[in-house]
């Protein structure tokens, strides 16, 4: 039999890898984690979901105090944000959190760390530092990179990504911001909020293209309510640095011909790349594409030893999609209890305000797949909370099949990703919505909203034509005391 130095090996520090090593470890398997940049934590701590929802917020309380008129107090003058000091906020956060991805935690639960470049050797050796280190088996977790698109000029005008835009000296005057996905969308109302003057560039006719397209549009008004430019079915022809410095993007518009648009700087938002391109997998024998490694269900490679989660599957960019995926990779690797990863219900956010949050199949989801579906809905307006709360800008979409199950949420509101949880917990336990419906919540409450649209599906049954002649001709009830006479 073989012997290893390692029994589990983790390349990558980042939500997925993370996870793998800290369940291998505290199972009792001898684990490393291999980790090229000089700290844990990954895109996600650095560059993604923690500085951006903390600059999110920071925004959001500017937001506020701008908008002190609306609940009745005196106005503020604000003065300009000066960036360097919000950028130390967003440090702060981090390191803050850091402490939880420490090399001193993980060594606790029993993990090494290493840091440096791995390259395999063969398909249970890489070469980290000069030195050879082998495993039984290997995990695969080095995440992804944002990509940018081969626009001509692009990289002679220069532009930032995520890695660049939450530790900035100043705050833009202009940014152009190139996509309108969930970063896009999250960071061009941030910067707006903030004072930048941003305008987004989307090549289809739809922010958030993934998101059914009534929803998209309400977070598009509520942008362009604000200040910011929105300008779809946009090709851009090139980029290109102005006299000025100022960025200079040529697009042709479907229905406008070809215009110039200029903005002191520029962020690409347009999509990830998988970070596998220095691993040497060939040498491994791991098959991989332009999308990412290739894994199974089981998220096996074709090396069925080495297993890949997260990020660099390409399949699901989320931090908790890569954290869902380590404990596939555990269950299978570990404890050798074949698990098959389930995506039919994972659940997704955009940190916009109002927040668009959504579980299993959406309208455009369930249209492609052919599904026979229905759409029940409740809109904030006539929620108590949100209008006390001068927040009642969104809607509650609930999805059925033909039969009348729940397939899919979509929650536009405020605190969705946080209401989103109601049905996370139905749909994955099964609850029926009579019980949905019945539940006690207590009022007022954002969360009434989603025991509306229960109620609102159940009580169409309920309350129908037929029980209600069927009622009146067991109880003689007398029928309506107001209104519309009853036939």
């Amino acid at each position: 039999m073989a012997r290893y130095d390692y029994d589990m090996a983790v390349i990558g520090g980042g939500a997925a890898g993370l996870t793998v090593a800290a369940g291998s470890a505290r199972i009792g398997a001898k684990t490393l984690i291999i980790e090229k940049e000089p700290r844990l934590g990954g895109d996600c701590l650095h560059y993604g979901c923690v500085p951006s929802k903390t600059l999110i917020n920071i925004a959001r309380v500017r937001h506020l105090m701008a908008r002190a008129s609306i609940y009745g107090l005196p106005g503020a003058d604000l003065a300009p944000v000066k960036f360097s000091r919000v950028s130390e906020k967003i440090r702060h956060v981090i390191d803050e959190i850091q402490k939880h991805d420490s090399v001193e935690r993980f060594c606790s639960l029993g993990a090494k760390v290493e840091f440096g470049e791995p390259l395999f050797v063969d398909e249970h050796t890489v070469d980290l530092n000069g030195k050879r280190i082998s495993a039984e088996k290997w995990t695969i977790a080095t995440g992804s990179s944002p990509s940018a698109p081969p626009f001509k000029g692009l990289e002679e005008a220069g532009y930032w990504t995520n890695k660049d835009i939450f530790y900035l000296d100043d705050l833009p005057s202009s940014m152009i911001i190139l996509g309108a996905g969930p970063i896009a969308v999250e960071m061009a109302q941030a910067f707006n909020r903030l004072g930048t003057k941003v305008t987004i560039i989307q090549r289809s006719g739809q922010i958030l293209s993934k998101e059914d397209k009534d929803l998209a549009d309400m977070v598009m008004e509520r942008l362009v309510e604000e200040g910011v430019s929105v300008r779809l079915n946009c090709q851009v022809e090139s980029v290109a640095k102005g006299p000025s410095g100022q960025k200079q993007v040529v697009v042709t518009r479907k229905d406008n011909g070809q215009e110039t648009i200029e903005a002191h700087d520029l962020l690409v938002a347009m999509g990830r790349r998988p970070n596998i391109g220095r691993l040497r997998l060939e040498n491994a024998g791991v098959e991989f594409s332009k999308k990412g490694v290739v894994a199974d269900s089981r998220l096996r490679t074709s090396q069925k030893h080495i297993y890949a989660a997260g990020d660099v599957t390409g399949k699901y960019l989320f931090t908790h999609a890569a954290g869902y995926e380590g404990g596939i990779v555990v269950t299978n690797a570990i404890f050798h209890f074949p698990r098959k990863a389930n995506y039919s219900l994972m659940p997704w956010c955009t940190y916009c305000d109002p927040e668009l949050a959504s579980i299993g199949m959406n309208e455009k989801m369930a249209k492609k797949a052919g599904v026979e579906y229905q759409v029940w809905s409740k809109d904030f307006s006539s929620n108590d909370r949100a209008v006390a709360s001068f927040e009642s800008t969104g809607r509650a979409k609930l999805i059925l099949d033909r039969r009348g199950r729940p397939i899919g949420c979509q929650i536009l509101g405020p605190h969705a990703g946080e209401l989103l949880a109601y049905w996370v917990a139905a749909l994955n336990g099964g609850t029926s919505l009579t019980t949905l419906a019945g539940a006690v919540l207590p009022y007022p409450t954002l969360s009434e909203i989603n025991k509306r649209v229960a109620a609102d599906i159940v009580g169409e049954s309920i309350f129908s034509e037929r029980l209600k002649k069927g009622l009146k001709f067991f109880f003689g009830f007398k029928g309506r005391a107001c209104g519309v006479k009853e036939s």
